[in-house]
């Protein structure tokens, strides 16, 4: 029995391979057929429109298509978009800025129209090669330091046509443009950078340069944020500028910068505020902690001048004064004064001294004294009131009372943290009303 079973297997076995290579021939034979029957519908579908390179080659190649000729003899309409990407950096020290930008130009070129061609696309996506055959406005950036388009990793433009011939054409541009730096608001100012684009070879009665009629034609696609200024405002504008050759069309970007004012109230401000308020402590010390005193005003003083040297090591050399001017210069002053007043509580002290010195020896050498019940040696001719030497007898005489060194320091103590605090609100409210000019100035000049 199992001799039986054994013998008949490879017969099982045979048969059975024999049954799958069939089935697999069979279902080879149906993928075929269908893959065979869907490719020739899908010929046919084909064979009555024109592919994208069939078409730029009938429109390119023996049609006397010239790309140095203007397509229309009345004139080209260029319409301008711009997508600002990012924007990396604003010198004040070189008064530019960087950004990179989308640039988006559209026209229209009737010898491009390929609609009685039966397109197999709505409109053909193409690249820079087949840009470089095609009329080109030669459209640029008259006032950029730098400008050149990415090459990462291919050379970043973008062209598309339309059947009805409307060329658009999309580049991805780095450029480097000018500011007009103005920091006699600094650090509480706004400032203004601008770009203008236009075409460099055509005038006015050949390119006709305007703006998209999107509600923005220049704006961010991202939030802008830089690490000293935040993006105000961008504002458009179209002006018309005379050249020897004609009239020009020019599209004006001008982007507006606010400074962000916390970093400098916390790296210049606020120390000012402790190198300050360090130096009124001299006034507690007492008028006899002279050498203590002269210490602690004197580095007060160094302290704020190589604050102030730091300062404007990152700021252009201008010629005029900053907001920031006036509030170092004026700490200065005070911590000056601060100074004026050790020198005079000194030479009080060492004329006090001088005069007891006198006094004791005049005391000492005058036979006309007498000695109190206490042991007290005193002179009847010569008492002053206490606290009163013989040098500040003519101060007296008028009942005033008498200008001690304490007295002095008293008074400072409450004089120049009162003045200070009087420069503080004057000085605030004006910088930052004139802050509030500036902007409004700014926005109503662009806008009108």
């Amino acid at each position: 029995m199992i001799f039986t079973l054994l013998s008949t297997l490879p017969v099982l076995i045979i048969t059975s391979e024999l049954d799958y290579s069939e089935l697999v021939h069979s279902a080879e034979l149906v993928s075929s057929s269908s893959s065979h029957l869907h490719q020739k519908s899908f010929n046919s579908r084909k064979r009555n429109c024109t592919r994208d390179t069939d078409i730029i080659d009938r429109l390119l190649n023996g049609t006397g298509y010239n790309k140095f000729r203007i397509p229309q003899e009345e004139g080209m309409t260029v319409v301008v978009e711009i997508w600002i990407q990012a924007i990396t950096s604003i010198d004040e020290l070189t008064n530019d800025f960087d950004m990179d930008i989308y640039i988006t130009e559209t026209w229209l070129d009737p010898a491009l129209n390929f609609q009685h061609m039966s397109p197999c696309k709505g409109n053909l996506s193409l690249n820079h090669q087949v840009l470089d055959r095609l009329w080109t406005p030669n459209s640029c950036f008259i006032n950029s330091k730098v400008a050149q388009i990415h090459n990462s990793p291919f050379r970043s433009v973008f062209l598309m046509l339309f059947p009805n011939g409307t060329v658009m054409v999309n580049y991805r541009v780095r450029v480097k443009g000018p500011c007009s730096l103005d920091l006699s608001n600094f650090p509480l100012d706004l400032q203004k950078c601008s770009l203008i684009y236009e075409s460099f070879n055509y005038n006015r009665q050949e390119v006709e340069m305007k703006w998209s009629d999107a509600e923005f034609p220049v704006f961010n696609l991202s939030k802008i944020v830089l690490p000293d200024f935040d993006l105000f405002a961008i504002q458009t504008a179209r002006k018309q500028e005379p050249y020897p050759a004609g009239m020009w069309d020019e599209l004006h970007v001008t982007i507006i910068f606010e400074r962000r004012f916390i970093w400098y109230f916390m790296q210049a401000y606020l120390p000012t505020y402790l190198t300050i308020f360090i130096s009124w402590v001299s006034f507690a010390l007492g008028s006899r902690a002279i050498p203590a005193r002269t210490m602690l005003g004197v580095n007060s003083l160094l302290a704020i001048v190589f604050q102030f040297g730091n300062i404007m090591r990152n700021l252009p050399r201008v010629s005029y004064i900053k907001g920031i001017d006036v509030w170092m210069l004026v700490s200065m002053t005070f911590i000056f004064c601060s100074l004026l007043e050790l020198a005079i509580v000194g030479f009080m002290v060492r004329d006090e001294t001088v005069a007891k010195k006198k006094q004791q020896k005049k005391i000492s050498g005058n036979p006309s004294r007498e000695e109190s019940p206490h042991g007290i040696i005193s002179e009847r001719r010569f008492m002053f009131p206490p606290g009163c030497s013989d040098s500040t007898k003519s101060l007296n005489s008028c009942g005033t009372g008498c200008w001690t060194p304490e007295r002095i320091d008293s008074i400072s103590s409450v004089m120049f943290p009162l003045t200070f605090f009087v420069f503080n609100i004057i000085y605030w409210f004006y910088y930052i009303h004139r802050k509030e000019i500036i902007r409004e100035n700014m926005i109503n000049r662009v806008d009108g």
